[in-house]
Formats: C-alpha cells, sequence, structure tokens
C-alpha cells in the first residue's frame, strides 16, 4: 500500500475514533484557572502560548459545555522532519477511555501522539502538503509556527536568546538545539553507525550518508547534496554570494559557521580541546580531525587505489593525481597546478626571478 493510501486509511479510522470517544469524555469544571507556562518548556511561539487552562475539578463521563472545551498546548519534535510543532490541541483522551488504545500512532511511521490535531500536522510529513507560504520568498511549510520562524530570517528579529552565550535565534526550536551544543547532549542516535547528534534534522541528514540518497540538485551544475543546507552553501559558489561580514577585518564568508569559526582567530578562543593531549582548536571539526591521529582512523578512501585519508581534504587532493585536473593557474606564465601550495611555491619563482 503507498504513503498517500496508507494516509487516506489512517485518517478515516482517527475520524470513526474521534467520534466514538473523542467528543464522549471532557471535564466538567466549575471553576478554571489561567497557569503561566515557564518559558524554557512552552516558548512563546503564538499569541496563545503563554497560557494553558487547567481544570481544577476531575473527569466526568458526561460531556462538556462546548464554552467551556479543556484544551492543552503541546509543543512537540518530530524525528522524522526536526520540526516543531506546538498546537492548541484536542481535548486529551484519558487512557481508559480508549478501548484498550493507549494513544494515537501515524499509520505510516507508526510514531505515538497524544492529540489528533497535533498527528495531523505531522502527516504533512507523508503527504509533503505544505500549505503555509512566506510572502517574502514564496517557500512554503507543513506548520505555520515553522513559516513564523523563517519570516524572522527576512525581518532580522531573533527573539530567542541564550541564557548561556547570549547568541540569538529566530525560534525556541532552534535554541533548543543550539543549547545542546553547551550540554554536551545528543538526543538522536544513528542505528546505523551509532553517532549522535544534537537535532533530529542533523541525523536526518546523517542517515544519507549511508544510504547514498542525495535529494538536492544544484540547478547549475546538477551536482547533488544529502542536505538542503550545503546545496544552499554551494549555490553560492556559484553567485559569489558571501553575506557574512567580519566586523574586525572586513573578510567575508558564505556561511556564520565559518564567520564564527573565523573570529577566533582574532580573539584567540580555542574552545575545543583534546582529552588525549590536551591540545585546543577552535572549531569542533578541526578537533575531529585532530583526534584521528590518535585513533588512526583514516575513514575517507579513494575508489580508484583503495587508499585511505584521514581528512577529506586530502583525498581530494590526491584524486588530482587520477583525473589529471589542474584547477590552479599561474597569472603570470598560465602554468597549471593540481594543488594551491604548489602553486604558491611556483610563484614565489617569478617574485626571486
Amino acid at each position: 500500500m503507498s504513503v498517500r493510501s496508507r494516509t487516506g486509511a489512517a485518517l478515516d479510522s482517527y475520524t470513526s475514533w474521534w467520534r466514538t470517544w473523542g467528543r464522549e469524555t471532557q471535564p466538567q469544571c466549575s471553576q478554571r484557572s489561567l497557569v503561566g507556562l515557564p518559558e524554557a518548556d512552552y516558548p512563546k511561539d503564538s499569541e496563545n502560548e503563554s497560557v494553558r487552562i487547567i481544570p481544577s475539578c476531575t473527569l466526568s463521563s458526561s460531556p462538556a459545555p462546548k464554552a467551556l472545551p479543556a484544551r492543552r498546548i503541546m509543543p512537540l519534535e518530530s524525528s522524522l522532519c526536526g520540526e516543531v510543532a506546538a498546537s492548541s490541541a484536542a481535548p486529551r483522551v484519558p487512557r481508559g477511555k480508549r478501548g484498550g488504545q493507549q494513544a494515537l500512532h501515524c499509520a505510516v511511521c507508526e510514531k505515538e501522539f497524544r492529540f489528533k490535531s497535533v498527528l495531523q500536522v505531522h502527516f504533512r510529513v507523508h503527504t509533503g502538503e505544505k500549505p503555509f507560504e512566506c510572502t517574502f520568498c514564496g517557500k512554503k511549510f507543513s506548520h505555520s509556527g515553522n513559516l513564523k520562524s523563517h519570516v524572522r530570517t527576512h525581518t532580522g528579529e531573533k527573539p530567542f536568546e541564550s541564557t548561556v552565550c547570549q547568541e540569538k535565534f529566530t525560534g525556541s526550536g532552534i535554541l533548543r538545539q543550539h543549547l545542546r551544543t553547551h550540554t554536551g547532549e545528543k538526543p538522536f542516535e544513528c542505528t546505523v553507525c551509532k553517532k549522535s547528534f544534537t537535532a533530529s534534522w542533523s541525523l536526518r541528514d546523517h542517515l544519507r550518508t549511508h544510504t547514498g540518497d542525495k535529494p538536492f540538485e544544484c540547478a547549475v551544475c546538477t551536482k547533488k547534496f544529502t542536505a538542503g543546507g550545503v546545496l544552499r552553501k554551494h549555490l553560492r559558489t556559484h553567485t559569489g554570494e558571501k553575506p557574512f561580514e567580519c566586523a574586525v577585518c572586513k573578510k567575508r564568508f558564505t556561511e556564520g559557521g565559518d564567520l564564527r569559526k573565523h573570529l577566533r582567530t582574532h580573539t584567540g578562543e580555542k574552545p575545543f580541546e583534546c582529552t588525549e593531549c590536551q591540545r585546543s582548536f577552535t572549531s569542533s571539526g578541526n578537533l575531529r580531525t585532530h583526534l584521528r591521529t590518535h585513533t588512526g582512523e583514516k575513514p575517507f578512501e579513494c575508489t580508484v587505489c583503495k587508499k585511505s585519508f584521514n581528512r577529506s581534504g586530502a583525498l581530494r587532493t590526491h584524486l588530482l593525481t587520477h583525473t589529471g585536473h589542474k584547477p590552479f593557474k599561474c597569472t603570470v606564465c598560465k602554468k597549471n597546478f593540481a594543488l594551491s601550495g604548489n602553486l604558491k611555491k611556483h610563484l614565489r619563482t617569478h617574485v626571486i626571478g
């Protein structure tokens, strides 16, 4: 059965469930109280998310008046898409009134949900439906909260600040992921190689390195990539765009992460320390590469001669010996070189001469 047919069948079954149980059991209350939620647990991604209604009585089996529905806002991060859904959800059905069913399950991926409305939002992951469109650039999203976060990339608004380093972000979900870089928490683990990640989308992109799936294609050179972010960075090699400028030396970069690493060359900060020799590095990537000198790991293998390397850059350089490609040209004598380092050495012969 296809994803779409399974999706349709599942929605029909949940509609039947909702008619049977969804409206039957709601709280009848003489009092209700508005309780403020801690921002750390329930970030204010929408106007209603600063409060929830909590009934002060116990559940009754008789229907509640329609004017006083019990509702709760539930933030949820999908393990498939990494999107954070904050939904004013359908009433939570007590466990004893589900006919033995403990929770709602997605019929496609078996993911479990408490609320029907959040499940319906999740279904867009499988159907591909993206009903929320950005009026600035036309990009579409499956959830209104993700659109709101995206719009801030156009307006420049960054209302969510890290209490550790004061870095600001456009969305609460991005802040939560960032905070894990401080705590070291990596809750998303690859089932193939056991590597862990701070964000579900990082795991999703990583899994493609195992499957070989490269769904993101460059419209200019047709090169394919495992992640949309990598494609966006690649596109700047065609456009020449470098939107991130260093305030100290005015050097520009294609990625914000590259600028942050560069700034450490000015500040001298080296926050990533090797546990083997205590040598420090400006970036986690440089530390990972260095650690291979201790472990002997060489994960980058040449497909032609099977020689292995501890750095991807070293493999790229080696491949030039097989292809004969010499992309670095001397502007003085037009001689070509396979390596930029060899070109630099050659240029000195002109200066000396």
